[in-house]
């Protein structure tokens, strides 16, 4: 017997109003896998969102620990700090490029959050930001983000 024949015949007699039945029952729609099935018993919960800090703002975070580190003098240079982590020189500079933005957009860049898994925006989205020398022009590319 299916479900929904099951919901219809816990109707009992009393509760039928012109030959009609009245359903005292709810029945909860599920999907398992490519099936629809239902039940009455609600499904249970949605998860709670996960929240991590974004990329971006690690990657931020990152390159001020690493700039501070070539200012301590624990690498010689930016070459040096690529060959000690095994990344290219390229990939430190753009890491490091990342501190030349505006300090409010810095600040807001640290504070963005990846809600299950998806991202607000990408470092390489920050890359065009950056890529403007004077504040100014990097709060208007910070704006057309929309973040």
């Amino acid at each position: 017997m299916t479900d929904t024949a099951h919901a219809i015949d816990t109707a009992t007699e009393d509760q039928q109003a012109g030959g009609r039945r009245i359903f005292t029952s709810y029945l909860f729609r599920a999907r398992n896998g490519s099936d629809v099935v239902f039940s009455q018993e609600p499904p249970p919960p949605p998860p709670e969102s996960v929240r991590r800090p974004a990329r971006a703002a690690r990657m931020l975070a990152l390159a001020h620990r690493l700039q501070r580190a070539i200012q301590r003098g624990e690498y010689d240079d930016r070459a040096d700090l690529a060959r000690q982590f095994g990344i290219t020189r390229a990939r430190v500079t753009q890491l490091l490029n990342l501190t030349l933005l505006a300090p409010d957009i810095q600040e807001d860049v640290l504070k963005l959050e990846a809600v299950d898994g998806v991202q607000p925006t990408s470092e390489r989205a920050l890359r065009g930001v950056v890529a403007a020398v004077e504040w100014g022009e990097q709060r208007v590319r910070w704006a057309r983000l929309g973040l």
